[in-house]
């Protein structure tokens, strides 16, 4: 996967940053559904709810399981502040 089909997804707890990595798509539990993100999705921000953030980088595939929080969608950039 080349930079140029990534997007750099961060997650933060109060406590830590959980997660700085490239991602080639994302899915997160909103709280008014579960949505997937893909490169030059547009600007949003969202609410979180409980459920699994599930992200695939290098052909892998990964989750976090969240309690609550938001996410900030732009320009290639997910930023997830969440409970864990």
């Amino acid at each position: 996967m080349e930079a140029a089909d990534t997007m750099i997804l961060t997650v933060l707890s109060p406590e830590r940053t959980l997660l700085e990595a490239g991602v080639s798509k994302v899915t997160l539990p909103g709280s008014k559904g579960s949505f997937m993100v893909l490169r030059n999705h547009a600007p949003v921000i969202s609410s979180l709810t409980e459920g699994d953030l599930v992200y695939m980088s290098e052909g892998k595939e990964g989750r976090i399981h969240i309690l609550a929080g938001f996410a900030e969608v732009n320009e290639n950039r997910i930023t997830v502040c969440a409970e864990v």
